[in-house]
């Protein structure tokens, strides 16, 4: 996503900081002069920040929702590249990441991002508020319809209310369950860069859901897993090459 209420090196405003512990991406995540240094025995070959950048690489490379996004972008005009428009660094909090609309960058907090699997799903979030920022010009400082907007997407289609990651949190078993999570998790997001009340967080998702839950570009699709996206990236292709030939 991209702008908010606070810039980079600046805390949260009052109340944000316990929303910040529940939820995973955020816009302008608050950064740390210099994070703790990690322990064990990956930690004594790799820095956190070449972790980091080799985990970021992996998922350019090889995440079919990332190598979807990264040819929608491209296809936008809006072409990404690695060392320009991603930066891993400390951030304070459990915040994982967040999209500076001001330089068009992608913020990895490279002393939260612990595994591959986390690495995938923040990049995908983000490309996903980056995907909105260059096709629909959003205006996330002052209209926070457009935030809910796409934090209902990115939570809708980075894979967050996977199966598997609600089990994770032990949430599952209920009626409607993925737009319940698409809905609680866009929630969150708005809290976690908004002093605004809870109240009006779910008031703005609950005016956009029906339309923004049901915009899945550009996949096609929701992607459940990674061999739906592969499907999806598949068909984004082939559209590209038919409309390309017309």
């Amino acid at each position: 996503m991209a702008g908010a209420p606070y810039e980079r090196g600046r805390g949260p405003a009052a109340g944000e900081q316990l929303q910040q512990q529940h939820v995973s991406c955020q816009v302008f995540p608050e950064l740390v002069a210099q994070g703790n240094p990690q322990q064990g025995f990956f930690s004594s070959f790799f820095t956190s920040n070449q972790k980091c950048q080799l985990r970021l690489l992996k998922t350019l490379e090889t995440n079919p929702y990332v190598k979807l996004l990264l040819d929608a972008m491209k296809h936008s005009g809006c072409a990404v590249n690695k060392d320009r428009h991603f930066s891993c660094e400390d951030c304070n909090g459990n915040v994982s990441g967040g999209f500076d609309a001001s330089t068009s960058q992608i913020v990895l907090c490279q002393n939260n991002i612990h595994n591959q699997a986390h690495m995938n799903r923040v990049v995908t979030h983000e490309l996903i508020h980056a995907f909105d920022h260059c096709r629909a010009h959003v205006d996330w400082f002052t209209n926070i319809r457009h935030l809910a907007c796409s934090e209902v997407r990115a939570a809708n289609l980075s894979g967050d209310c996977s199966l598997v990651n609600e089990i994770f949190r032990l949430h599952f078993g209920l009626k409607q369950h993925h737009q319940t999570c698409v809905r609680d998790r866009a929630t969150l997001s708005i809290l976690a860069v908004r002093n605004i009340s809870k109240e009006v967080a779910k008031k703005a998702v609950d005016e956009v859901f029906e339309s923004c839950f049901n915009d899945h570009e550009p996949f096609g699709r929701i992607p459940h897993n990674k061999t739906y996206a592969r499907y999806a990236h598949r068909d984004f292709q082939n559209r590209d090459r038919y409309y390309s030939n017309i």
